[in-house]
């Protein structure tokens, strides 16, 4: 079996850190998401990759072919644009063939990975396979509707009255008869080939779709509300490892990976905690669920539920909290102390100040 992973998204919803930063390669747990997404296909013993990008040479393919102790076949596929999954599909046919295929939506964290949906797969080979979760919101959803043998019969997206509180996830399974329903199709409203099209287009004309249940965390890491609440839940797997230095004077509570050449002075983290290589930590306190990157600076500061990208710092800002910090920032205490904030903004950002 192949893998297919769609990693060609701009991440408008990810904006302001996806201006820089493509939205696959945000952090989530000390890793980029589509790393996880990486690891999920290799644990289920797949190590041929089709990666649909943006571009054939970016930042997405590049970081993963430098990615170090990944030695997975990767196949990158460049879609001119956005023209939707069923295109995906179209423009990856020659590296698929006719074999059968996984195609994994590169933002979706399914906690624990997918090796039980291939398991399910294999053990009846429909023509597609859904991976579906049970939501209290199915409105906000594609949904599918089963029969009572646990087959596919029609798809909705989005309804207003739903007939299911199955949503479909960001993984889909699929032998070779997948490509002549993406052929037949054409384009939807917004101008996409849609996928959930072409799998209705097999289940109109008879051929065997299922529904595997998704019991475990799933979440698609499109916003950034959605990218902490995924880091917390993550994190709770914590293996506790030191490969850093911390002295006598700093503590560590619970589950907590110091990475190699990481420094803590006077300092205390709390687990479930990521501390990043070559970080330094002086005098603060970080943790719970806080996932710091590598060659940060954190000084006089409390930090919790939150996420530091590479190169920032944070100094002198007493409690930070449910905060994501970009790449290279510096948030520190106005050394004028003048009793007002003191911003310098980008586009699209989000700044929440207390009253």
């Amino acid at each position: 079996m192949k893998a297919l992973v769609l990693s060609g998204g701009a991440g408008s919803r990810l904006r302001p850190f996806s201006h820089t930063t493509p939205k696959q390669l945000v952090p989530v747990a000390g890793k980029p998401v589509l790393f996880h997404a990486l690891d999920a296909l290799t644990a289920a013993g797949i190590d041929d990759i089709g990666l649909i990008v943006s571009e054939a040479d970016g930042p997405v393919s590049r970081a993963v072919r430098e990615r170090p102790g990944f030695d997975a076949r990767v196949t990158c596929i460049a879609q001119d644009a956005p023209r939707g999954l069923a295109h995906c599909v179209l423009i990856a046919r020659d590296f698929l063939g006719d074999d059968d295929f996984t195609m994994y939506l590169g933002d979706n964290i399914f906690q624990g990975g997918i090796t039980d949906t291939l398991d399910a797969f294999r053990a009846r080979r429909p023509t597609a396979q859904l991976a579906v979760r049970k939501v209290t919101d199915p409105g906000s959803y594609g949904i599918a509707e089963l029969d009572a043998e646990g087959r596919v019969i029609a798809l909705q997206e989005k309804p207003e009255h739903p007939r299911s509180d199955l949503a479909i996830t960001g993984a889909y399974v699929f032998t070779s008869e997948i490509h002549e329903a993406v052929r037949a199709i054409g384009p939807s409203a917004r101008g996409e080939l849609e996928i959930t099209d072409a799998v209705q287009w097999l289940v109109s004309r008879g051929r065997t779709v299922t529904a595997h249940h998704f019991s475990r965390y799933w979440a698609d890491t499109g916003t950034l509300t959605d990218l902490l609440a995924c880091n917390k839940v993550l994190l709770q797997a914590l293996t506790p490892a030191v490969g850093g230095s911390v002295d006598e004077h700093s503590r560590l509570l619970g589950p907590v990976v110091v990475e190699e050449g990481a420094t803590l002075r006077a300092s205390v983290v709390e687990g479930p905690a990521i501390i990043g290589r070559h970080s330094t930590l002086v005098n603060c306190r970080v943790g719970p669920y806080s996932a710091v990157g590598a060659h940060c600076r954190i000084e006089a500061s409390d930090v919790a539920d939150s996420v530091l990208l590479d190169r920032s710092t944070v100094q002198g800002v007493g409690k930070l909290r449910g905060s994501i910090i970009g790449k290279s920032a510096d948030i520190r205490r106005d050394s004028a102390d003048s009793g007002c904030h003191k911003l310098l903004v980008g586009d699209n950002s989000r700044v929440f100040v207390p009253r």
